[in-house]
């Protein structure tokens, strides 16, 4: 089967798979006893009770499981990635791409909301969030309409991309699988789908969300076509680069794709955090913690060689991920809970394992 990340270069081998998953995890580990350490003495320093520093402490506990849970099919996803990338850019990706998701999708992006909800600047935006943290996540919640139009319409298109493969000869749910790939050689079929999707919701909204529904999803589809068009780009570089002799080992590409879907698969995760607390350094530190695991938890599946274990691993994964994007679009105009999100993503990813081992079963060649 090709691999659609094909324009990546080839990874260079990891540590080895006998590597013990504590030896994975020792980074986040550190990091959510720091965190949790911070959240304990801001709660004591806002509240100056044990009570309320208990009760910090519980919240970004609470955050950071949530987080975990909503994205594992997240770090699946990016395994598929990751494996094609060197050990250097992996290395990067769980520091400078920490760094992205920590100031970029957890304190920056519901700050830049706010700001441009609110028509302030964003230093008011970060005032506001320390005296006002009820009105913050208001005007943060106000916002729902046109970031489910941007992340739905991605992710659909990362999950859609992925079935209407005409090389893709490994089927998990194949009845459908097999049909999606007839259909592959037209051009563009998964962007004309999200788009009627995009357009018959819209119709549900009243007319002044319908137009902000519509730009995003756009913005959205957009988006997944500039990182699919910097990957054509990379390829044609990096061919250029090997037919003249030189080692290729960049994996820029990969890096910007998996920072550009974590923040997508973010989006939920911010917007349902305000349901456990509605101080942005809670938040921040609770979804951070959650965030570090889910990387970690991206190289010990690659490392692990998870994806050729278990055959649909990454079906699965790509399922889930359709109906996120699905669950999101439809969140514009149906109150979907969190705790349903997230299980659909568990459910695929378990069923995809489940399926996985019976085939190696059946087939032990």
């Amino acid at each position: 089967m090709k691999n659609r990340f094909d324009w990546m270069p080839n990874a260079v081998s990891g540590p080895p798979r006998g590597q013990p998953m504590l030896s994975y995890l020792k980074g986040s580990i550190l990091f959510a006893i720091v965190c949790l350490a911070a959240a304990l003495g801001f709660g004591w320093y806002q509240t100056h009770t044990a009570g309320g520093a208990l009760a910090a402490l519980w919240s970004v506990a609470i955050l950071a499981i949530l987080e975990v849970s909503l994205s594992f099919d997240n770090a699946v996803v990016n395994a598929t990635v990751l494996q094609t990338m060197d050990e250097v850019w992996r290395k990067r990706f769980l520091t400078w791409g920490m760094v992205i998701a920590v100031y970029g999708m957890f304190i920056l992006f519901p700050l830049l909301i706010v700001a441009l909800a609110a028509n302030i600047s964003p230093i008011a935006a970060i005032h506001l969030s320390f005296s006002d943290p009820h009105r913050y996540e208001v005007i943060i919640s106000s916002a729902h309409v046109p970031i489910a139009g941007f992340g739905g319409a991605f992710l659909s298109m990362v999950g859609l991309k992925f079935f209407f493969d005409e090389d893709k000869d490994v089927h998990w749910i194949a009845v459908i699988e097999r049909w999606l790939t007839r259909f592959s050689s037209l051009p563009s079929i998964e962007m004309a789908l999200v788009l009627l999707l995009v357009w018959s919701i819209s119709l549900q909204l009243p007319v002044a969300e319908a137009y902000g529904f519509l730009g995003s999803a756009v913005l959205g589809i957009a988006a997944f076509i500039a990182v699919d068009a910097l990957g054509v780009a990379l390829e044609a570089r990096e061919e250029r680069l090997k037919s003249a002799g030189a080692l290729v080992r960049s994996g820029l590409g990969g890096f910007i794709y998996l920072n550009v879907l974590d923040a997508s698969f973010s989006f939920d995760g911010v917007i349902g955090a305000f349901a456990i607390s509605n101080n942005m350094v809670i938040i921040a530190l609770g979804l951070s913690i959650g965030a570090m695991f889910v990387r970690s938890l991206t190289v010990m599946l690659v490392d692990k060689g998870a994806l050729a274990e278990f055959r649909f691993l990454e079906h699965g994964a790509f399922w889930a991920i359709v109906a996120l994007g699905g669950t999101m679009l439809a969140s514009a105009i149906v109150e979907i809970p969190e705790a349903f999100t997230g299980l659909i993503g568990a459910v695929s990813i378990f069923l995809s394992i489940v399926w996985s081992i019976r085939h190696r079963k059946r087939h032990p060649e």
